[in-house]
């Protein structure tokens, strides 16, 4: 009898389990989704043949195979058409050969597990008629060839900086103003290479004509439709203002460290480094150390137009982060740049986050390109230009000028990953810590090379 009972105990055992084991089973299969990947909207090095694509497998879903599919007839893609396979992992990037020249193709990112295989958006792409793709000969316009700091005026290579961290085009002067921040000085170029100084009377905080005024580790500038200057005064944490003539006045902030919105003297800043102007003469400001974008209206009262601002009670700078979202809720994570496109559009260096943001005239922020998504792909980008095209040009930290057309295909136009001084073509040219950069009315590229103490011209031709 016992024998009896323990043998109907083991079997009513083994059916337990067993129906334990076919209802998980079962109940995996039901809930285990099919992983949906991202693809990267910026493509790399379009030729006539070939083209890099990157994708991310877009969760932490369990997968078994991931990989780029394409066609150039099938606007959906599958892996039923021409695919590349790659080792699975959270990211990945596929270089795409033998294409035919001069036609449009499909492409979808492509990840797989034991639900089934899903696929990301579509973006589409046209190759080259030929492998000539954009390229910058690089060569230095202003500034001692043995990358010697200093401060002398002259012409082209007898010049001398210290420092220069910023250079933008004025279209209604026609002349480049840097930023020769370790000088406190504002300096003109013409685009012969002639240098003069516009403002240069030491370090310190003063308004006035150019003969008195001082300023502190000047940074970024922008110009109204007039051709005033509007410049990030980082040290003394102000945003200052210079007309054509050359009077220096003080528009927002009050030499203060801190977050405060408000009339232009109440307003403070934390380390401002940019400043782009739109076409109804708002001021936009790169407010790097508080995470955030200001706005100066022409009436001069300041406000925060995007970022994560703390509760009450917190420490005045905002909490350094990575989110895309609404102006209340987006974080950037030491922004250093701005440009403003002919929509009114605002494109953000976030150099820690290694990405570019855009920006609405609404607020909304999105991530343009890299971000942690895809980190790879920018290096710490801390100067940003567009050109009425469109087009976008980056230097980054990594010592190279990109450029990102309007369809989003990404080039590298000089530079590589390495620090150096090398004028050439491409990729023969170096840098040294580039920290921004402008275009003039010609689509010549002029560069501020930081650490070589120089300012570097990038003649960018189809090569």
């Amino acid at each position: 009898m016992k024998k009896s009972l323990q043998s109907s105990f083991l079997i009513i055992l083994f059916i337990a389990v067993i129906a334990s084991v076919t209802g998980c089973s079962k109940n995996d299969n039901n809930t285990l989704p099919i992983p949906i990947p991202a693809i990267n909207p910026i493509i790399s090095s379009l030729t006539s043949t070939s083209v890099i694509v990157g994708a991310r497998t877009g969760g932490s879903v369990y997968v078994t195979a991931n990989g780029i599919c394409y066609s150039a007839t099938n606007t959906t893609p599958t892996i039923g058409d021409t695919f590349l396979s790659d080792t699975v992992g959270a990211r990945w990037q596929n270089k795409i050969i033998g294409l035919i020249p001069n036609t449009t193709y499909y492409v979808r990112a492509y990840v797989t597990n034991d639900a089934g295989t899903g696929y990301s958006d579509v973006i589409t792409f046209k190759t080259l008629a030929t492998n000539a793709v954009p390229t910058g000969t690089v060569t230095t316009f202003a500034g001692s060839l043995a990358g010697t700091g200093g401060f002398a005026e002259g012409t082209g290579t007898s010049a001398l900086f210290n420092g220069p961290q910023n250079i933008s085009f004025n279209a209604a002067t026609g002349l480049l103003y840097v930023s020769d921040s370790f000088n406190n000085a504002i300096r003109n170029i013409t685009t012969s290479g002639e240098t003069s100084t516009m403002i240069n009377t030491g370090l310190g905080y003063a308004n006035g004509d150019a003969a008195s005024a001082l300023f502190y580790g000047p940074r970024g500038i922008s110009f109204d439709t007039q051709g005033n200057a509007y410049v990030a005064d980082l040290g003394n944490n102000v945003i200052r203002k210079i007309t054509t003539g050359g009077t220096v006045s003080t528009i927002a902030g009050n030499a203060l460290v801190g977050y405060l919105d408000g009339t232009a003297a109440k307003a403070e800043f934390y380390n401002p480094t940019a400043t782009a102007v739109d076409a109804t003469g708002n001021v936009y400001v790169v407010d790097r150390s508080n995470n955030l974008i200001r706005k100066i209206t022409p009436a001069g009262v300041v406000s925060t137009f995007v970022g994560y601002r703390p509760p009450a009670g917190y420490a005045q700078s905002t909490v350094p982060g990575y989110i895309d979202g609404d102006a209340t809720t987006a974080a950037f994570n030491y922004p250093v740049a701005i440009a403003i496109d002919a929509s009114g559009n605002l494109y953000v260096a976030d150099y820690r986050n290694n990405a570019i943001r855009m920006v609405t005239p609404a607020g909304n922020v999105t991530t343009y390109a890299g971000g942690l998504n895809f980190p790879a792909l920018l290096g710490s980008p801390n100067g940003i230009a567009i050109d009425a095209q469109g087009n976008m040009f980056i230097s980054d930290n990594n010592g190279r000028i990109l450029e990102i057309t309007k369809n989003k295909i990404l080039y590298v136009l000089a530079g590589a990953n390495a620090s150096g001084y090398t004028d050439g073509v491409g990729s023969a040219a170096r840098f040294s810590n580039p920290q921004s950069l402008t275009l003039d009315g010609q689509g010549n590229l002029y560069v501020a090379d930081f650490s070589n103490n120089v300012i570097r011209k990038v003649t960018v031709a189809v090569q």
